[in-house]
């Protein structure tokens, strides 16, 4: 496949300059979008619905107000996907599953689709999400650097399209990991925000104390302007920082570093180089809180889980035989934690939150840098982990280095950060302080530009 359309990658920004020149209109872009769909969704299958007719007809209203107006919003005309847990008024949210098959079409948008569409944003389609967002591989979705292997997930769909130039950004939501962690496999963006910043409403809920929507995108502006739309804000002027001088940032090696395969570790190690010679003051020093957080994550996730399919479990078993055998069994499973866990598990939360916020301050850090994943993406057809000789389920790996800032709530961001010796991507996670994303971007935003890894493609659009 060739990559003929370049207009497929450029940034949110590069767009709206060639639309304001007339370079480039909203329909010629929508329709490469669409046709780049039909080139690559049979092999990666990162899509489950294409609303083609819908989208020409917005990028022709969006044409024409590009037209008349001089300062249109700078994300205006911008093609965007939507993982399908996640409403989008006269398409079904099958939520990847089953037994939601025959859903009606929801009858309106989810709260962050609607700021998207009066954003004058182009909705493409829904993406393929894991089954009701519980998982990390992302099934049927396909590796966009390597066809074998998992994207991640459980946004596997929307990392896909966004790697892939089927969307220019992409809506994801993240309970353990599920934004971060397939942005990392796929190597693009991927930002979690503060835990409540962004509305839920209209999205398929897998933990209500846990789930959070946010983007997946080619750069970091990218998804920085995406969340701005989302979360009702202006985005402020462009990011002026150069570099990190003045910047603190903590390395937690107890448990991050733990267990990593050898080329994840020397990519990370690097990029914290990269970053200190950027200008970044990086402190050695360890969250002891880490695994705790994990672990009440963890449990949160469950139990909130089995209560929202608390009617599937109690009526329908055949409905849940339909179900794919591991949400099948975290379900059952997960009737048999004691109610008391519950309540101990979110003061745990507390405590752990409390502690992530004393060791910001103590170490008077504006954010850390760990691993997103343990390992790179690995094969659909065995999906484990080997390192050091031990294998470890990629379903608990690809969660193990995410999920503890699920539990503390602040936001995140996965960058590039490298590439392993077979090509697979490695991403650099950066968490920042609460309701802090501006600043968060901004260092993302400056590590990024400083090296070439977001400009990769994959090798399915490099020319023949």
């Amino acid at each position: 496949m060739s990559e003929s359309k370049p207009e497929l990658f450029l940034t949110i920004r590069e767009t709206a300059c060639r639309f304001r020149s007339g370079e480039l209109s909203p329909v010629d872009l929508t329709r490469a979008t669409l046709d780049r769909i039909q080139q690559t969704n049979q092999s990666l299958r990162q899509y489950v619905g294409i609303a083609a007719a819908r989208a020409i007809e917005t990028a022709e209203s969006v044409e024409r107000t590009w037209r008349q107006q001089p300062e249109p919003e700078l994300v205006r005309g911008i093609p965007f996907a939507v993982k399908d847990i996640i409403d989008v008024e006269g398409l079904p949210t099958r939520c990847g599953s089953a037994i939601r098959q025959d859903v009606s079409p929801a009858t309106r948008d989810a709260v962050v689709v609607r700021a998207l569409h009066d954003a004058g944003c182009v909705m493409i389609g829904k993406t393929v999400t894991q089954e009701f967002a519980a998982g990390t591989l992302s099934p049927p979705a396909r590796n966009p650097w390597d066809a074998t292997r998992v994207p991640g997930g459980s946004s596997g769909g929307s990392a896909v399209a966004v790697a892939t130039g089927t969307a220019m950004t992409a809506l994801g939501s993240d309970t353990g990991g599920s934004i971060r962690n397939p942005a990392a496999l796929c190597g693009v963006v991927g930002l979690k925000p503060t835990f409540g910043s962004v509305s839920t409403v209209g999205v398929y809920p897998l933990s209500w104390s846990l789930d959070t929507v946010g983007p997946l995108s080619r750069t970091v502006e990218d998804a920085w302007l995406t969340f701005a739309v989302i979360k009702g804000d202006e985005p402020g002027e462009a990011f002026g920082r150069g570099d990190l001088r003045g910047i603190r940032l903590g390395v937690p090696r107890l448990y991050f570093f733990d267990h990593l395969e050898p080329e994840t570790r020397a990519a990370v190690e690097r990029a914290i180089v990269d970053c200190r010679e950027l200008g970044a003051i990086v402190v050695e020093t360890s969250w002891h809180s880490a695994a705790a957080a994990r672990a009440c994550a963890f449990l949160i996730n469950r139990i909130e889980t089995v209560a929202v399919h608390e009617s599937l479990l109690r009526v329908n078993h055949v409905d849940l035989d339909r179900l794919n055998p591991n949400l099948r069994l975290r379900l059952v499973a997960g009737q048999f934690i004691p109610a008391g866990v519950a309540v101990q598990a979110q003061r745990a939360r507390t405590i752990v939150t409390r502690s992530i916020a004393d060791y910001f301050s103590a170490n008077r850090l504006d954010a850390v840098v760990t691993p997103v994943s343990p390992a790179v993406a690995v094969p659909a057809d065995a999906p484990w982990i080997h390192i050091a000789g031990k294998a470890e389920d990629a379903a608990n790996a690809y969660t193990r280095l995410t999920q503890p800032f699920n539990a503390t709530g602040q936001p995140v961001i996965s960058v590039p950060c490298g590439f392993s010796s077979n090509r697979l991507p490695i991403g650099l996670q950066i968490a920042g302080r609460p309701f802090q994303e501006r600043l968060l971007c901004e260092i993302a935003h400056v590590y990024e530009q400083s090296t070439v890894w977001h400009q990769r493609r994959p090798p399915s659009l490099r020319p023949m």
